[in-house]
């Protein structure tokens, strides 16, 4: 009797023994190591200019005066505007180094090793070029200090809530993205890079700089529409001037039926078609630039450490796209807003309207708010009514606001 008790005993200890053994080994297949969760470093408000573009307060090294940055993924560093630089009487360092814009290229000097002091939080060591930002300035009717671009954003992890108008800063870490989003892992070195469909006569799959320091909704590279016959020979094309880090360049502008970008799907899109002269797009590699007339109908969580940028619709995803067509860009110049270019057969320029001529009032508005102005022109359809100030007299013109749609 006591050995079959033995007998018995052998194979349940060796079963317990593997048992504890298999637990053991699967414990230990479940371990990883894990970053600390992201925790918030500081959330501040922003405000949007025309398209969306966001501008925020900072300070620069231990100055005290504050100043107007531009929040731009399509920034590869951070910059200051060279009249800011006077303004603090620096004298930055000289470099072999270009940038390029879509109107031109320029060599940049720098102001090495300084701070960039946000609201509740100080950046250091960065490396600040210097650019010409008058046209930014003039376009905005916002004094433009600078641009923060990839050398920020690169650090932490930004939430942009176009609905709070609020930005918010975490560390870097684990980062729980909310329910009912979409997770993008873009191709990112310094720039990221989105795959979006788009369709019109063709239907085509292409890469795109996701520019949110763009505000525009989307640019397509003249080659791009040429080779791939995207659009009918037939499609009348609007002229267009535009305004870059480079300086201004004539574009043209049209309607594409649709682009499509992960789940989400916009009909119907106003596009920039430009001739790339300075290759930034380095075509075929990129087809063109989604901007951030579409990106701001998005909260979106930028990961750029972990190369994830999060999607979130908001409560601007359905709003209406520009499909004004008047002709005309508007500056502002020595405290004056001022008519750019008009292009040659746009409404504005069959009205009778001139570059140069000094804006005093559109309908009931007027005074110097360049925003308000712009947003008047975009009355697709609508007829409006001009006064301007040309060489001292003041003279009324009206025009009907085309649709480009």
């Amino acid at each position: 009797m006591s050995r079959d008790l033995i007998v018995m005993r052998k194979p349940v200890t060796q079963f317990l023994f593997y048992l504890l053994s298999a637990a053991s080994i699967s414990a230990t297949a479940q371990e990883q190591f894990v970053e600390p969760p992201a925790k918030l470093l500081t959330s501040f408000r922003f405000r949007q200019l025309s398209g969306g573009v966001v501008l925020l307060n900072a300070q620069f090294a231990d100055y005290r005066d504050t100043l107007n940055f531009i929040l731009d993924t399509g920034s590869g560093g951070i910059s200051l505007d060279s009249t800011t630089v006077d303004y603090f009487k620096i004298t930055p360092t000289p470099s072999d180094m270009t940038i390029l814009g879509i109107a031109g290229a320029r060599k940049v000097s720098f102001v090495y090793n300084q701070k960039l002091r946000l609201p509740g939080l100080t950046v250091d060591s960065l490396n600040f070029h210097v650019n010409n930002y008058e046209i930014l300035t003039a376009v905005y009717g916002e004094k433009i200090d600078g641009i923060i671009g990839y050398s920020v954003l690169s650090r932490y992890i930004f939430l942009i809530n176009y609905d709070s108008s609020r930005v918010s800063i975490f560390t870097n870490g684990r980062m729980k993205y909310p329910r009912g989003g979409w997770l993008y892992e873009p191709i990112l070195r310094t720039l990221p890079v989105l795959s979006a469909r788009i369709r019109d006569e063709v239907t085509t799959n292409s890469r795109f700089l996701f520019d949110i320091g763009a505000g525009l909704c989307m640019m397509l590279n003249k080659e791009f529409i040429e080779d791939s016959n995207f659009l009918d020979k037939k499609r009348v094309l609007y002229a267009k001037e535009a305004e870059g880090v480079g300086g201004k360049i004539d574009m043209h502008m049209t309607v594409i039926r649709e682009m499509r970008m992960g789940p989400y799907r916009f009909r119907n899109i106003p596009v920039f078609v430009f001739d790339d002269t300075f290759n930034i797009t380095s075509y075929p590699y990129l087809s063109g630039i989604i901007g951030n007339d579409i990106l701001r109908r998005f909260n979106v969580i930028l990961n750029y450490p972990k190369k994830e940028f999060y999607f979130m619709q908001n409560s601007h995803y359905h709003d209406g796209f520009d499909y004004s067509y008047s002709g005309i860009e508007l500056y502002m110049i020595d405290g004056q807003i001022i008519l750019g270019d008009v292009a040659e057969g746009s409404p504005a320029a069959s009205a009778g309207l001139m570059e140069g001529d000094v804006l005093i009032g559109i309908n009931n508005i007027v005074g110097q708010n360049l925003q308000l102005f712009k947003g008047a022109l975009q009355a697709a359809g609508q007829k409006i009514k001009i006064i301007v100030n040309r060489e001292g007299e003041l003279m009324e013109f009206s025009f009907k606001v085309k649709s480009i749609l």
